[in-house]
């Protein structure tokens, strides 16, 4: 363990809903360390379920602030006991679960300056908070605060080409705005509201650090295009509160030296640098180590593309975010939420429940399907927002069956057809360089991956994406010791593991599914239009 200690590393934090996580990577871009804790099995004491608490009314959920704190303690403890060598460790970086804010009491700050290299951070902390239990991603309850916002600043297609998202409930602006009407004693005592990203740079530092671009995209309150806050946005949601917030900074930045609380309790040296910590999903951008022009799709419970893009057109669905590798481009995030559980139970109904005969299925149609369109939304779709089954004939007619080889085949190329259509409406474009990194359970599927390769025209590859949010977070730290935004992050990750081809488009592809592809997204609006009007 000694030797293995001994490399010169960045470390990699991921601040994430039910755990706490490191990584240590080496200047040859190898993971040589990894721990974590685990809120509900090691912080039993804070009574999370799944690291939240999930209020009465069921959209109010909550993580308390102090048991993030003490998850810091105890892994640094666990790494201390282990013999790792904090004197090797160059800079950091982390990564946060996205929207969750913390908020400090006035006097937080000195408190942070002045910490106790005897005590652990959470004897010391426990009276810097405002708000005890912090609102997470996963709250749903600022409708109200949504709409408020939305119609200051005309409406949600002007929210979302000036901030990258229309009003979200679990966006940060409308928590604070919740807190601000329902808790105003608690946000007159705020001094800084931190996100969770930035909340845990700031016990590194020893003092408040900025929120980054990237993260600060999922707050609609940013302007995207400017990187500045949005004056109407902040107007609308609470009173002071660009002061509270303080001033963002580009996702690359060394925000400073590690705070000397860590240098003299754990060994770190007093060079040791802090990169500004961002979000969990650019953190796994970064950790997918995805280019101009590349698309990572994840095809989990529900599927989720992550876009790199130059020219973003923020829409009604979908996020745009700042990238956080280059200050200049952007990122978008795109959810589907019917995913493996829909394509589990097409291969229940059609072939038996075998993925064997799946496959078989789609090996067994040709590309384009005949003609034959599918719809598969059993819980209301995010993207677009339709519920049902909708089957189509090549003549546009909806009927209601398909044969059961026909039926895989249409949900495969739906689903991706509409993973297509919706990055494009986005900004998004194919380019001769373009990677289709594929992650996921469904991921294992090469008939799956072959029909993305046809569908979006490109070269598919799989990566090992385990802790690529802790991982893309050490890389960062690395870019940033190296001046982030001069030096390319590409040239930073060079030596990092390349992706493995798996799947290259047929040729004729391209052809086949031009003409579809307008079908579907002509089919997708007609779907719309019967069951809520038409479109805006």
């Amino acid at each position: 363990m000694a030797e293995r200690a001994a490399r010169r590393c960045c470390l990699g934090w991921d601040f994430s809903t039910q755990q706490v996580k490191v990584v240590a990577v080496d200047a040859e871009l190898s993971v040589f360390y990894e721990d974590s804790v685990h809120f509900d099995r090691d912080l039993v004491e804070f009574g999370t379920q799944g690291g939240v608490h999930v209020h009465k009314d069921g959209l109010t959920v909550t993580s308390p602030v102090l048991m993030w704190v003490q998850a810091l303690d105890v892994i640094l403890e666990k790494m201390k006991a282990s013999g790792f060598d904090f004197s090797q460790v160059l800079a950091l970086s982390g990564a946060g679960q996205q929207h969750g804010s913390v908020y400090w009491k006035t006097g937080a700050g000195q408190v942070l300056t002045r910490l106790s290299p005897d005590l652990p951070l959470r004897e010391q902390l426990q009276a810097c908070f405002s708000i005890s239990d912090c609102p997470v991603w996963m709250d749903s309850s600022t409708a109200a605060q949504c709409r408020q916002l939305e119609a200051a600043v005309g409406g949600a297609r002007a929210l979302s080409r000036l901030t990258g998202s229309r009003a979200y409930e679990r966006f940060t602006g409308n928590q604070i705005a919740k807190i601000y009407q329902q808790n105003p004693e608690a946000y007159s005592h705020t001094e800084r509201i931190s996100l969770v990203s930035s909340f845990a740079a700031s016990l590194f530092l020893g003092s408040y650090s900025p929120v980054d671009y990237s993260d600060g995209s999922g707050m609609n309150l940013l302007q995207i295009h400017d990187k500045v806050w949005s004056q109407a946005c902040l107007g609308a949601c609470a009173p002071r509160l660009e002061e509270k917030l303080g001033r963002p900074v580009p996702s690359c930045s060394v925000v400073g030296a590690i705070s000397s609380y860590f240098v003299q309790r754990y060994g770190f040296p007093p060079g040791c640098k802090v990169v500004a910590f961002t979000g969990d999903n650019p953190a796994s951008l970064a950790g997918m180590r995805l280019e101009e022009g590349d698309i990572a799709v994840s095809l989990g419970t529900s599927d989720t593309l992550f876009l790199w893009l130059q020219d973003p057109t923020p829409a009604l669905e979908g996020h745009i975010f700042c990238n956080p590798v280059d200050p200049q481009h952007y990122m978008a995030l795109l959810c589907f939420k019917n995913g493996s559980l829909m394509r589990e139970k097409i291969r229940d109904e059609s072939t038996s429940g075998s993925w064997g005969e799946f496959s078989k299925a789609l090996r067994s149609t040709a590309m384009g399907n005949g003609g034959n369109l599918g719809f598969y939304f059993d819980v209301m779709e995010i993207t677009p927002e339709i519920i049902g089954r909708h089957r189509f004939s090549a003549e546009n007619h909806e009927v209601p069956a398909f044969p059961r080889d026909v039926e895989v085949r249409a949900l495969i190329e739906g689903q991706l057809m509409a993973k297509k259509i919706h990055a494009e409406a986005l900004g998004y474009r194919v380019m001769p360089k373009t990677k289709i990194l594929a992650t996921g359970g469904a991921s294992h599927n090469r008939d799956i991956l072959q029909v993305l390769a046809d569908v979006f025209g490109a070269p598919v590859y799989v990566i090992d994406t385990t802790n690529s949010a802790c991982v893309g977070s050490a890389y960062r730290a690395f870019h940033g010791l190296a001046a982030g935004t001069v030096v390319p992050f590409a040239e930073i990750v060079k030596l990092a593991p390349n992706p493995r081809l798996v799947a290259t488009p047929t040729p004729g592809a391209s052809q086949v599914y031009e003409a579809l592809l307008q079908r579907y997204a002509m089919l997708e609006q007609r779907i719309l239009s019967q069951t809520r009007g038409p479109p805006e």
